[in-house]
């Protein structure tokens, strides 16, 4: 068994990294990809552990990307989620500096954000954020204060009151293009997987002309395993995958207590299973891909 979609406490998820090492190897995991949020700390940090417990660890990002209209009958769109996979060499030195602005980008949304909420009555702190994000402090851990000081009943009350996009207390964050994602990925070596399809607006022929578009710039994968895809979703995202010949890639999105229903390794109710062939299988895809390339040079 394998997940190749996880986040630890150095974003968004709950998890010290060298504990979802350890915990990977109990639950029998042979592979397993950190993807923080546009960070590779975790990665970092859990490397030395997955060493010494024998755990092949594959380096991954997520990146927060923004579509090619960010604006859509002037409603702000979401945020789109790209994967990135090193599967054949590590990341450029290039690309981690950039995820670093990336990051100051993130802290200066944060100081926003603690703004808005207390010209909206609700004061939170940073500091009091930092508590439950000491690494890298984003929403979810700003929803938590709001749960914890009695202004919201839940963590989706905190989003759809406050945090979410098109909520009150909203703050833009710079976030590269989509395509500027993949740019970046596959520039620095890796590969490209768009995240989780089943929370774009797109779907259909709408969906296949947008990975189209997206196959043209670098993108080489497509998430087709994910916890929040039902069975018909996986029919159809692996049946996209085939057709336009891209990359399967999958994994549970693990989060830890901040996803509590998310089991690593098997998702929601055991919806994910993916065999160690599966990663395989990408590897031979992204070699022969690579090697196609470079005979065109």
């Amino acid at each position: 068994m394998i997940d190749l979609h996880t986040h630890t406490d150095k974003s968004d998820g709950s998890t010290d990294a060298g504990d979802l090492v350890r915990l990977a190897v109990r639950e029998g995991i042979e592979a397993l990809a950190i993807a923080d949020h546009d960070t590779l700390a975790g990665y970092d940090a859990a490397a030395p552990v997955a060493a010494e417990q024998g755990l092949e660890l594959v380096c991954a990002v997520e990146l927060s990307t923004r579509p090619g209209e960010a604006k859509l009958n002037g409603r702000r769109q979401p945020s789109v989620h790209l994967l990135g996979y090193w599967l054949l060499s590590p990341p450029s030195t290039e690309f981690r500096c950039w995820l670093e602005s990336q990051q100051e980008s993130r802290r200066r949304r944060n100081v926003e954000l603690v703004a808005r909420l207390e010209q909206l009555g609700v004061p939170v702190s940073l500091d009091e954020a930092e508590v439950y994000g000491r690494n890298q402090v984003g929403r979810p851990h700003f929803a938590r204060v709001l749960c914890d000081k009695g202004y919201v009943a839940n963590m989706q009350q905190a989003f759809d009151l406050y945090l979410a996009d098109e909520a009150k207390a909203s703050v833009e964050r710079d976030e590269p293009s989509l395509e500027a994602g993949i740019q970046r990925i596959v520039e620095s070596g890796g590969m490209a997987s768009l995240a989780h399809p089943v929370r774009l607006p797109q779907r259909g022929s709408e969906l296949a002309g947008l990975l189209k578009r997206l196959i043209d710039v670098g993108l080489q994968g497509l998430e087709v395993f994910h916890s929040e895809h039902s069975s018909a979703d996986t029919a159809e995202y692996s049946e996209l995958a085939r057709r336009l010949d891209l990359i399967a890639t999958g994994g549970s999105d693990f989060h830890g207590d901040n996803k509590p229903r998310i089991r690593l390794g098997t998702g929601i109710d055991s919806n994910i299973s993916l065999s160690y062939s599966f990663l395989e299988n990408m590897r031979e895809m992204c070699a022969a891909r690579q090697h196609r390339t470079s005979g065109k040079r």
